[in-house]
């Protein structure tokens, strides 16, 4: 039985982390602080340290630096937030095994933890230690998937040929097209991509505190402000920061922002020192910024400096040839999440996903396969374990169908103008065959 020490100064969480793994047959101890974690370290072995990089007393470094000084068989797990990164990556160069980004669910990070203990083994049988790889060298390849489709094709390409670039980019789409995983795909194909990718919600950060947590501050500078801070500017320093929901900044922040963009330092909150700063920009958003532009409600020179390149992300309804490619991968994802085993989905559950419109894109088709599969019992996702919206779905109005659609003829102008006149393409935006199609063009005298 492994013995597994949790470092966490966020008393429900760390309960909750030692609950869990204790009902997965692990013997786990939680620690409150680091002066609490080098007295049962010193009192005690464990195969697997748990750590917060950020604790009241000392941080997850020194710590990890303590525990490789009494036993290198030890294994340590960095837990860190987005703002953070670089001390994760200072933490893995140091010899932690790997890291997570807070918040995560508990299940999620039991292969983590199988891994480690498995390292152990592997290095006891064999003195020359392998290469371990980190989570900075994969969670690109793991979350963006490539599609088939032609907007696909066409979103690949620009993120291909921006990425090598040191351009700002401005990322446009819905809601839950996956903007975020487009910036870090940008960031994995650039020459930054060893460096920190960091990202930030701008509609989750208080405008109290919204300076500090871009630019840092010093202790005291502020009440509340008990010691110093790293912000997001500084973490992110040699690589890319990710600002999603950019239209929610303040028009104070963007100021800020602007300048520290055009002189490439900062000053953090109560300091008299700039720091020099190395960053690539990357930002999303779902609303119209040149519009919020002409209203005056964001900076008309801020928005040129971001979006020096722009990418729309499609939303799903516009790439339904890649609808099965991401519903296989998130059954993966669901699959590895809950322990299951479900080989695929229905053809009658097939037939809802390809006839629902997906409003909420890849992120409404994620949270539903991930549900699909905790309901389903058998091998493949019946149509019955689907949400009432989804299972009862048929084509709208706007979705192409012929033989159902008084207007087929503009239908299938439509689809030629979409595919540039490739008729086969078209063909497949129909969902009908080429032959059909050629019989339509003859039947309606439509002439390329």
């Amino acid at each position: 039985m492994a013995k597994i020490l949790i470092v966490e100064d966020d008393v429900a969480f760390g309960t909750m982390l030692k609950t869990f793994l204790n009902k997965k047959g692990y013997q786990a101890e939680h620690a409150f602080s680091a002066a609490d974690a080098f007295n049962k370290i010193a009192e005690d072995n464990f195969e697997l340290i748990l750590t917060d990089v950020r604790l009241p007393d000392k941080d997850g470094l020194e710590i990890l630096k303590e525990v490789k000084a009494k036993d290198q068989a030890s294994q340590v797990i960095v837990m860190t937030s987005y703002a953070e990164i670089s001390m994760a990556v200072e933490a893995m160069k140091s010899g932690a095994f790997d890291y997570v980004s807070k918040p995560f669910r508990p299940e999620s990070i039991l292969q983590t933890i199988e891994n480690a203990l498995k390292q152990n083994e592997v290095e006891e049988a064999k003195p020359a230690k392998p290469k371990k790889k980190t989570k900075a060298d994969k969670p690109v390849r793991s979350s963006f998937i490539k599609g088939v489709s032609d907007a696909s094709v066409r979103l690949n390409d620009y993120i291909e040929l921006v990425a090598p670039t040191n351009m700002s980019v401005l990322i446009i789409g819905e809601s839950g097209t996956g903007k975020e995983q487009v910036a870090k795909s940008i960031h994995e194909q650039s020459k930054r991509k060893d460096a920190p990718f960091v990202a930030v919600d701008c509609g989750a950060i208080p405008k109290e505190i919204a300076s500090s947590e871009f630019f840092g501050h010093i202790k005291g500078s502020f009440t509340g402000a008990i010691n110093d801070k790293t912000g997001h500017f500084q973490a992110a320093n040699g690589g890319t920061l990710f600002l999603d929901e950019i239209g929610n900044l303040g028009y104070e922040l963007q100021v800020q922002l602007l300048r520290a963009l055009q002189e490439r330092r900062i000053k953090p909150v109560g300091s008299n020192a700039e720091i020099e700063v190395d960053i690539r920009v990357v930002t999303a958003t779902n609303e119209d910024l040149a519009q919020a532009v002409k209203e005056g409600n964001f900076r008309e020179d801020l928005y040129h400096r971001l979006n020096e390149f722009s990418i729309k992300v499609p939303s799903l309804k516009d790439r339904k040839e890649d609808l099965m490619i991401f519903a296989d991968h998130f059954l993966e994802e669901a699959n590895e999440e809950l322990e299951k085993n479900v080989v695929g989905f229905s053809d009658d559950a097939i037939t809802a996903f390809k006839n629902y419109n997906w409003p909420g894109n890849l992120r409404e088709l994620k949270n539903m396969i991930k549900r699909a599969v905790l309901l389903t019992q058998g091998d493949l996702i019946p149509l019955k374990v689907l949400p009432h919206e989804i299972a009862t779905a048929t084509k709208s109005e706007t979705d192409y169908g012929l033989f159902r659609n008084k207007n087929e003829e503009q239908l299938i102008i439509d689809a030629l103008e979409k595919s540039g006149g490739n008729k086969s393409k078209a063909a497949r935006i129909l969902s009908i065959d080429r032959k059909t199609l050629y019989n339509k063009l003859k039947q309606y005298g439509i002439k390329l």
